[in-house]
């Protein structure tokens, strides 16, 4: 599988991705997919209950986590809205240590705590030319209640990640997040995707 890191807004189009890179599918239904799908099940809950740590447990050491730009774009150029130049966030493991333990103990942006239900759809897997790694791309639902506010901030993205399957089950590698809102409604994104 060949990620691309430039920009889709380029006008080169073999720089849009849409949906699996590998043609290679795991059956809807197969046990290796209810297995991964069972794992970002298992992810949502470990976030929506706020158990950072078992959520690290879920990481590679070389990941890559990053929710690229989106713009909005007219004329030809519409589907070439995604920015991987500039990102929401762009993380790797050890960033996400020091997030989490900021969260565990107070975190400005989430003090009180935002209270996240996620969910996880759309789930689609393919095996890569890598051994024992999936990609999965899947949409997420993220409905946050934030203190006493009455009214709840809500996101939708497409989450394209890379599984790493091991003795112990799966990690993930890599995970870039499309929000599909190009200007964001929530008052900050200091909760994980």
């Amino acid at each position: 599988m060949t990620w691309v890191t430039k920009s889709t807004a380029a006008p080169d189009s073999t720089t849009i991705l849409r949906g699996l890179t590998s043609r290679n599918r795991v059956p809807l239904g197969s046990e290796l997919y209810n297995r991964l799908l069972e794992t970002l099940y298992d992810e949502a809950a470990a976030l929506d209950e706020r158990r950072f740590d078992d959520w690290v447990a879920l990481l590679a050491k070389d990941l890559i986590y990053q929710a690229p730009i989106r713009i909005t774009r007219t004329g030809p150029n519409r589907d070439r809205d995604v920015m991987r130049t500039m990102f929401h966030f762009d993380e790797d493991y050890n960033s996400i240590l020091m997030r989490t333990g900021r969260l565990q103990k107070s975190a400005w942006a989430e003090d009180p705590p935002s209270r996240c239900r996620r969910f996880v759809t759309n789930v689609r897997v393919a095996a890569s030319e890598i051994a024992n790694e999936y990609e999965a791309v899947s949409y997420l639902f993220l409905e946050r209640s934030r203190g006493d506010n009455p009214h709840n901030e809500t996101l939708t993205a497409e989450r394209r990640d890379v599984w790493r399957e091991g003795e112990g089950g799966f990690t993930l590698a890599r995970r870039e997040i499309i929000v599909d809102q190009s200007v964001l409604g929530m008052s900050n994104l200091a909760v994980f995707l």
